[in-house]
């Protein structure tokens, strides 16, 4: 087995794993790693194609690093939304006379 194949197949089963947590997760937060997991596969996976034979093209690794910034940039605005919500679906307390 070659170090290829091991990241794609390791790629494939993330992505599964994320998908499945999307579809059965119920709280937001689960979601988001969820979420998070399937970019992980992603990325793998074209890391793994990114060799061709002996020569690495270095368009994925850049495809890779720009989509890391995006998904760390996602995460931060989604836990944000996540955190307005929270304050938004609790009591407001009231202020004493």
């Amino acid at each position: 087995m070659t170090q290829d194949l091991l990241y794609s197949i390791t790629g494939i089963v993330l992505f599964g794993i994320g998908l499945f947590g999307v579809i059965a997760a119920a709280h937001i937060i689960r979601k988001l790693i969820a979420l998070n997991t399937m970019g992980i596969g992603v990325f793998m996976v074209l890391l793994a194609a990114a060799r061709h034979g002996v020569v690495t093209d270095p368009v994925p690794h850049a495809m890779v690093l720009t989509g890391i910034v995006v998904a760390v940039a996602g995460t931060a605005l989604c836990l944000w939304l996540a955190l307005q919500l929270q304050l938004l679906d609790s009591p407001v307390p009231e202020e004493p006379p």
